[in-house]
């Protein structure tokens, strides 16, 4: 008695292995079908049993066209049918999609964040009056918190003015303000009761669900 053994090394590789090998042969026997009515029939008993084997996509916007999609893909598009969603093309397949732009970061100061800018943008279009102030002021506290952050030792303000006023090209400055910023070790005892606070709340949940 002799077996007809089929490797896995000898197999050619599949285009979408989600499917299976099973799937994918149907597919090439689909594609080998002279008859165009029975290569519809065929086609659209196969995207039946790709939808069965993915019930995750089913609530994915235009759940049956993302099918089609798969099955002209898994056919290396040599499948004629007619589908009810126009047929996508190889080239579209394999274009590259552009470059993404590398994130703008906070000069050198990385440590207050991408969003500092940002911040920093919505207070210069205010009108100058005791509520943009105010705003300076919470970036001001917000920069000094994210410093002591990553830095454990204490900074003065005249440090935190001087790195708003470069990141404000120059158009905030607090560098002669008499204004102080919030004491370095409430920042960082709000910081601590926040993580305490955090810890407290997941292990209540814990209990509750015991």
């Amino acid at each position: 008695m002799t077996f007809d053994l089929e490797y896995n090394s000898e197999r050619p590789l599949l285009i979408i292995p989600e499917y299976g090998r099973h799937i994918q042969k149907l597919v090439d026997y689909c594609v080998s079908l002279s008859d165009k009515e029975e290569r519809n029939t065929m086609a659209k008993a196969i995207i039946d049993v790709m939808g069965n084997l993915q019930p995750h996509l089913r609530d994915v916007p235009d759940f049956k066209h993302k099918l089609w999609d798969q099955l002209f893909i898994m056919s290396n598009f040599k499948l004629e049918v007619d589908p009810p969603y126009e047929v996508p093309s190889k080239a579209e397949l394999l274009e590259k999609p552009e470059a993404l732009p590398y994130p703008k970061s906070a000069s050198r100061y990385r440590y207050y964040g991408n969003n500092i800018e940002t911040m920093i943008d919505v207070a210069l279009s205010w009108e100058e009056d005791d509520k943009r102030e105010a705003l300076i002021f919470v970036i001001a506290n917000h920069m000094k918190k994210c410093y002591l952050n990553w830095n454990k030792d204490t900074v003065e303000d005249a440090i935190i003015f001087n790195h708003l006023y470069e990141l404000s090209g120059g158009k905030i400055d607090l560098r002669e303000s008499e204004e102080e910023l919030t004491d370095g070790k409430n920042l960082i005892r709000k910081r601590n009761n926040q993580g305490q606070k955090q810890k407290n709340n997941k292990k209540n949940h814990k209990n509750r669900k015991r």
